[in-house]
């Protein structure tokens, strides 16, 4: 018999998508498939902690278990006790589902990278890149692939001159608008503007959950994702659109309004499909992406112009997630896509293993 693959399951983090990234655990826990997966559970709390699972115990009941740490010691990949250094569990690959700062900014993936673990989803940088909506913006746009204009707000700008950050981005984006935390995922601390007041709130709120303050024009249009797989040679899923009840896709659309409706596969045009299907793969590429992406695209509706809106390195896993659903409507079941991304992680660490570590003459 095969030996099983023992797997970390990282949920939970110090962000305020804490609790969306407990029931993206739970669903992927169930998915997992018992056979090939010896399954760790870990629940990073709000403090920052790593709490152990034991088994049979479910997901929101791992952060009052034991106490763990993993050393930063390539080669090692075992959990240990807090305070006696024990082995708690050996892990060979890690299945990170914070969601957020934390957890997909590119700071958990410099740990394991410290580590030498290897976990699903993209690096570092690509992580970074992907959780700061402004610096993405940039670059997409360095790319000439097509964005929503925005400007940039920092919130100590705004506390320090109200009036002029306020007639700066009247002057440069006008209204309505939405204003959105740079880095932040779910839709938290987003909000659509349509006054000079509005305004204000809005980059009240915002600077409650970020430094940086993303201002965007609004866009009277549909909603469209598209899933990415891979490494060297990702590929696209069929387009869904989201299709909520509020004004905007915001966190109690994704996570509580059972009325918002996920159509998959969407109903555009083939032309249409290809386009996004490009783009997408584009953006991926653009902004270092590996392992799985959801971009999100706006359709203008009276143009039909395309436009890149985000590109998310830890999408959603939860039961009415887009990114499985797109994968299941695009052949992909759950259970395979959860295998596929597991060797994409395995499969990506061998390599840059073997790089050279060492700078040899002749």
């Amino acid at each position: 018999m095969m030996e099983k693959l023992r797997i970390g399951l990282v949920y939970g983090g110090r962000s305020v998508e804490h609790e969306v990234s407990i029931t993206s655990a739970t669903s992927i826990l169930s998915a997992l498939d018992p056979a090939r997966y010896e399954v760790t559970l870990i629940a990073v709390s709000q403090a920052g902690r790593w709490h152990l699972g034991t088994p049979g115990m479910l997901p929101e009941s791992v952060g009052r278990g034991h106490e763990v740490m993993l050393p930063a010691i390539p080669g090692e990949g075992t959990l240990v006790s807090v305070g006696d250094g024990t082995p708690a569990a050996r892990l060979d690959v890690i299945l990170p589902i914070i969601h957020g700062s934390g957890g997909e900014d590119g700071s958990l993936q410099g740990f394991l990278e410290m580590a030498g673990v290897p976990y699903v989803g993209a690096a570092v940088l690509g992580s970074a890149i992907q959780m700061d909506k402004e610096v993405t913006k940039r670059l997409l746009a360095a790319a000439d692939l097509p964005v929503v204009p925005g400007v940039l707000v920092r919130a100590a700008e705004f506390r320090a001159a109200e009036a002029a950050a306020l007639d700066r981005v009247l002057r440069e984006i006008g209204l309505p608008a939405f204003v959105k935390p740079a880095c932040l995922g779910s839709s938290v601390g987003i909000s659509k503007v349509r006054s000079r007041e509005e305004l204000a709130r809005g980059l009240g709120e915002a600077a409650r959950y970020d430094t940086k303050i993303l201002v965007e024009r609004a866009v009277n249009a549909r909603e469209i994702e598209v899933a990415v797989l891979g490494n060297d040679e990702p590929e696209a899923s069929v387009p869904g659109e989201i299709i909520p009840k509020a004004e905007f896709y915001d966190y109690e659309s994704k996570y509580v309004d059972e009325d918002t409706e996920l159509v998959v596969p969407a109903q555009i045009s083939e032309e249409q499909t290809a386009r996004l299907q490009q783009l997408a793969l584009e953006a991926f590429r653009v902004l270092e992406g590996a392992g799985i992406a959801r971009v999100d695209f706006f359709l203008d509706r009276e143009s039909g112009e395309v436009l890149l809106n985000e590109v998310n390195s830890l999408p959603g896993f939860t039961e009415v997630s887009m990114y499985p659903r797109l994968w299941q409507a695009s052949g992909l079941p759950y259970p395979a896509l959860l295998d596929r991304m597991i060797e994409l992680a395995l499969e990506r660490h061998h390599t840059r293993s073997a790089l050279e570590r060492t700078y040899r003459i002749g």
